[in-house]
């Protein structure tokens, strides 16, 4: 037959097969579902005769012909023949997986109902791909379930292996020309989960139908609320929400039952033992040889898989595809023809989209297509996708997954890559962020985790706090001063990347809604001052733990710097002054390079805060927000503090700030500091001092007093050239913005 004759072509001389006993998984293990155990052998399930008579095992295709043959039904038990050849397809299924071409055979045989259901669930656990998974033997095999040869359980054991394995199907349009098939399952109860599990991997608009939609509401009143209908529906709503018209949940944190427990062990031993016997397979091939992750598929290159890029065949499949009434269009371009931006541009409205999510994350072209073409559909399965993902490869949320860290950590850095490239957070990843931050300790994944919360999307205003704000604290408040800072330049490109948000939305908003252009600009209003509210209240306690620490404040006044612009830059009607319990430890800082960032700061406070003011000024047009009477007092207060420390030498005595530095002149007399007034002014302030010393050095050089009395009147003006040249430009714009000198002329 033609199969045979494939087979025969791909044999290779019949050699014993080697099993390293020290290597090996345990079956037993893996049957119930369980993790394998390297410490024991497929050699459990053949009696000790056998093992001791078989070291020359039979091979794999000798067992593939057998089960091609087989007719009649075998015991298990009475047949030694029958063990070893399932012995055989076991064990090369666990040491390298199992050849595309084998897989037609041992499907059938499974669902064909003639051998015991103990054998068929063997052989169907055994179904684990060294590269892909070929369409027609997956077609084949559905046409056994309209025949009812096998039983339930096999039924529903095939439909977890396809949905767990869909990733390595090489080819998808006749299994989507099954769709009505697969649907007519929805009424078996036990396997309607499994089945909208696979409808969802399926649907596509053209798939929802009026009737389909009506039988999906029938059965959830027949059922109740049931996650994997809710999450049909909601597929069949977003692609056609006139026949959807009920209200579903907005978001859950699982749709589906996990299908790949009796899978997922072995495809991460067979990964890794292909890997480590064949370390340039995967140069040397595109992506076709072994499946490149535990099961998605997410890590190393995340090339096309080879269902999409098999080249030989392509001719071929151009001449099925005009008689083939499961294809694809012939208009349609496929993915691993597309190599250069021009024929993205070209093709970009016939382009077929992989199968397969996780090549997407890594292909800049795809990933321009995803941006040019909002086609809701493909995010929603790389939604689903990462999702999922999220779900099973956690490293501290799923146990015994410590092992796969560094892999996770190469997927979060790929997501966080897609993120940056798209310029929009993913919701799924939010999600994803909410769930695990509870369980985090702030040390697995860091910098990966917090680079991810910087792209949580500008959504859910209500879930921040709870989801968000609440388990960061408890972490940033006890862990390292390294931490501290980290979170807080996180939260810093948190609030760029929703300001950004804002400023390109904005205008196309503006042209057409009106009323719900106010209605949304609150929302963002009130998240991000929420946001900076909390950064506030965070960095006034973090700054007591670490004793006011230098290179703590220059983060904090780094996320101030973009906070003072908001309005002008980002065009937001909102600004919110720091805490005092920032503002006064940044003023009375050793390190000057944070007192001239506290000027450019309060420098910018002022041109946003006088820009808002002509706004509110002028009846050009009407002002939907404005800004509060408090934050042009709480400016007020800072500045007078400001100018009489630097400036005019009367900080204690005419700060008006409740937590300001106004002290009584008794009460500094008895510091017995002499000229306290003097002692924060831009000669004596301990940030500038050094500055002045130097000034004097060249002043003076002859004298070795420093006398830094000398620096007035004439000289005092020297001094503030001396200091702008140094780079205090912060300070420059400062005093000439918002003090008015009297020999300004000179």
């Amino acid at each position: 037959s033609e199969k045979m004759q494939r087979r025969q072509s791909s044999k290779t001389p019949k050699q014993p097969l080697q099993v390293n006993h020290k290597n090996q998984t345990d079956l037993s293990a893996w049957r119930k579902g369980g993790r394998t155990d390297p410490g024991n052998s497929v050699q459990n399930h053949q009696s000790p005769n056998d093992q001791k008579n078989d070291s020359e095992q039979v091979s794999l295709e000798q067992a593939l012909s057998y089960f091609e043959k087989v007719q009649d039904r075998v015991s298990l038990k009475k047949s030694n023949v029958l063990q070893k050849h399932l012995a055989a397809v076991e064990s090369t299924a666990l040491q390298r997986g199992l050849p595309p071409e084998g897989f037609d055979v041992l499907l059938n045989v499974a669902l064909s109902g003639k051998l015991a259901d103990t054998v068929n669930t063997r052989l169907l656990k055994s179904l684990i791909p060294a590269s892909v998974i070929p369409e027609s033997c997956v077609v084949s095999s559905v046409s056994w379930l309209c025949v009812s040869k096998c039983s339930d359980n096999i039924q529903l054991l095939f439909l977890r292996w396809l949905i767990t394995m869909f990733d390595f199907v090489d080819h998808k349009e006749q299994i989507h020309a099954l769709y009505g098939f697969f649907f007519s399952f929805l009424q078996d109860e036990k396997m309607c989960p499994y089945v909208c599990h696979l409808l969802y991997l399926l649907t596509r608009k053209e798939n929802v139908k009026p009737f389909r939609v009506r039988r999906l509401l029938d059965l959830q009143a027949k059922m109740g609320m049931q996650s994997h209908l809710q999450a049909l529906l909601s597929l069949y709503k977003l692609f056609c929400p006139e026949l959807v018209t009920i209200t579903l949940p907005g978001k859950m944190k699982s749709y589906f039952k996990n299908s790949e427990g009796p899978w997922k062990a072995v495809i991460n031993t067979v990964r890794q033992r292909n890997q480590a016997n064949s370390p340039v397979s995967q140069l040397l091939i595109l992506g076709t040889s072994q499946p490149q992750s535990r099961k998605r598929k997410w890590n190393t290159q995340l090339t096309i898989p080879a269902s999409s890029t098999n080249r030989t065949n392509l001719e071929e499949d151009r001449k099925k595809n005009r008689v083939d009434l499961y294809s694809t269009k012939e208009s349609a371009f496929r993915v691993e023809q597309l190599q250069t931006f021009s024929q993205l541009l070209q093709n970009i409205h016939h382009l077929e989209f992989p199968s397969q999510m996780g090549s997407v994350l890594t292909n800049p072209l795809l990933l321009h297509y995803m941006n040019c073409i909002k086609d809701e559909s493909i995010y929603l399965r790389l939604y689903y996708w990462m999702g999922q993902t999220f779900q099973e490869e956690c490293t501290w949320c799923v146990a015994d997954n410590n092992q796969y860290e560094e892999e996770f950590k190469d997927f979060l850095e790929m997501v966080y890559k897609t993120e940056c490239f798209l310029q929009e957070g993913f919701s799924s990843c939010e999600e994803f962020l909410y769930k695990s931050l509870p369980l985090w300790d702030g040390f697995c994944c860091r910098s990966q985790i917090l680079r991810l919360v910087s792209w949580i999307p500008l959504s859910g205003f209500s879930e921040m706090k709870s989801y968000l704000y609440d388990p960061l604290s408890q972490l940033f408040f006890t862990s390292s001063l390294y931490f501290k800072c980290s979170v807080l330049e996180s939260l810093k490109e948190l609030l760029q990347n929703w300001l950004n948000w804002h400023v390109i939305h904005l205008d196309s908003e503006s042209d057409s809604q009106g009323h719900a252009l106010s209605t949304t600009l609150s929302g963002i209003v009130n998240v991000v001052a929420e946001l900076i509210h909390f950064v506030g209240r965070i960095s006034t306690v973090a700054l007591r733990l670490e004793d006011d620490s230098t290179f703590l404040l220059y983060f904090i006044l780094d996320f101030y710097e973009t906070v003072c612009d908001m309005y002008l830059r980002y065009n937001l009607p909102l600004l919110i002054m720091p805490p005092a319990g920032v503002f006064y430890p940044a003023l009375l800082s050793m390190d000057s390079v944070n007192l001239n960032q506290l000027c450019y700061i309060m420098y910018r406070y002022r041109t946003n805060l006088v820009a808002a003011k002509e706004s509110e000024l002028s009846k050009k047009k009407i002002l939907q927000f404005k800004f509060s009477s408090e934050t042009y007092q709480e400016y007020n207060r800072y500045i007078i503090a400001m100018v009489g420390c630097l400036w005019t030498s009367s900080a204690f005595q005419k700060d008006i700030h409740p937590q300001g530095l106004h002290m009584d002149e008794e009460l500094l007399k008895k510091t017995a500091v002499q000229e306290f007034k003097t002692s924060f002014n831009i000669v004596y302030h301990p940030a500038m001092m050094g500055y002045a010393v130097l000034f004097l050095q060249q002043a003076w050089p002859d004298d070795t007093t420093f006398n830094f009395s000398l620096i007035k009147g004439k000289k005092w003006n020297w001094y503030l050239e001396y200091l702008y040249a140094q780079g205090l430009q912060g300070l420059k714009v400062f005093i000439e913005s918002s003090i008015n000198r009297v020999s300004q002329a000179s």
